[in-house]
C-alpha cells in the first residue's frame, strides 16, 4: 500500500515538473515578433511588402502596407501560424498603385474638357457699298493727267452688320481715270476718277468702284455723269447725283464745287476744287481682318 502511495507522489511530481519546464519554454514576445518578421521578408508572396511586426504577451500586432490582397492573408496566416502566437492583429494596408487607372466614379467626377470659343470671322464689305471721300487737291480735265494718283479722306464710316468696318478719316487712294482738255471750239472735256484703296491701322487694301466720268463738250454745253446719269448744264457738283456705274458727285461738296470756266466763251473746264466731296460705289467687295476683341 505504502508502495502504491509512491509510486503515485513520484508521477504527480513528475507532470508538475514537466509542466513547469514546458512553461519556462514558452518564447518571449520579442522572439514572436522577430520569427515573424523574418518568415515575412523571405516568403516569396510577402518579402516586398514593408510589414512592421509587434507582440505584447503572446498577440501579434501587424502593420504596415502590403503590395496585394495576397500578400496581406499570407502575412497574417504566417503570424497565426507561429508558435506561441496568443492572437493576431492585422492592420496592414494594401498599397495602391500609381499607374493604376482611375476606378470609374472619379472618371465620371472628372471637369468637362473647355468649350473652344468660335474663331472672329473676318469683315466683308459688300458690292455697292458706297464710300463718300473728300478729296485732298484740286482735280480738273485741263491740269489733271491720265493714271495720276490723288489722296482723299472718307468722310462718312462704313458699317457692316452694325459695327464700324471702315472709320471715317481713313486714308482713301484713287486715281484719275482720263482727263482730257476742252478745246475752245471744238471737242470735249473730260475728267474720269476711281477709287483704288484704303488704308486702315497701317495696313492698305486694294478696292474696286465704279468710275465717275464728268464731261464738258460744245459750245458751253456741259454735263456731268456716271455713264448715264447726268444734270443739265449749269448745275453744280454739289447738286449732282449719278446712276449707271454706280458712280457719283456727293451732295456734300457744297457750292463752291461747280462746273466753273468762261461760260460765255464756251471754254468751260471740269474742277473738282480740294475737300470736295465725291461718291464711290464699291463694284466688288472688301475683305478685311476679323476686329480685335
Amino acid at each position: 500500500m505504502r508502495i502504491h502511495r509512491l509510486s503515485i507522489s513520484i508521477a504527480l511530481l513528475t507532470a508538475l515538473l514537466g509542466l513547469s519546464i514546458a512553461c519556462s519554454k514558452k518564447p518571449s514576445d520579442d522572439t514572436i515578433a522577430k520569427d515573424i518578421q523574418d518568415k515575412i521578408a523571405v516568403d516569396p508572396d510577402t518579402k516586398d511588402s514593408p510589414v512592421t511586426v509587434a507582440a505584447k504577451d503572446g498577440k501579434v500586432t501587424l502593420t504596415g502596407k502590403v503590395k496585394t490582397p495576397v500578400a496581406q492573408q499570407k502575412v497574417e496566416q504566417i503570424a497565426r501560424e507561429e508558435p506561441g502566437a496568443g492572437g493576431v492583429d492585422d492592420e496592414t494596408a494594401v498599397q495602391q498603385d500609381a499607374t493604376a487607372a482611375p476606378a470609374p466614379a472619379a472618371q465620371a467626377m472628372a471637369p468637362p474638357p473647355p468649350v473652344e470659343k468660335p474663331k472672329p470671322q473676318p469683315i466683308v464689305v459688300p458690292s455697292g457699298t458706297t464710300l463718300t471721300v473728300r478729296v485732298g487737291q484740286a482735280l480738273s480735265s485741263k491740269t489733271s493727267q491720265s493714271g495720276q494718283t490723288f489722296l482723299a479722306t472718307l468722310a462718312q464710316p462704313v458699317s457692316v452688320g452694325g459695327r464700324t468696318a471702315i472709320p471715317a478719316g481713313a486714308t482713301v487712294s484713287g486715281t484719275v481715270v482720263t482727263a482730257k482738255s476742252k478745246g475752245k471750239i471744238k471737242g470735249e472735256g473730260e475728267l474720269t476718277l476711281a477709287l483704288t484703296s484704303v488704308t486702315l491701322k497701317g495696313q492698305t487694301y486694294n478696292i474696286q468702284t465704279g468710275v465717275l466720268d464728268q464731261t464738258v463738250k460744245g459750245k458751253g454745253k456741259r454735263t456731268a455723269v456716271a455713264t448715264g446719269g447726268g444734270a443739265a448744264g449749269g448745275a453744280l457738283i454739289g447738286g449732282i447725283a449719278g446712276g449707271g456705274k454706280g458712280a457719283g458727285i456727293g451732295a456734300l461738296v457744297g457750292a463752291g464745287a461747280g462746273l466753273v470756266g468762261g461760260a460765255l466763251t464756251g471754254n468751260q473746264q471740269i474742277e473738282i476744287p480740294a475737300e470736295s466731296a465725291l461718291s464711290f460705289r464699291m463694284s466688288a467687295p472688301l475683305t478685311l481682318p476679323p476686329p480685335a476683341e
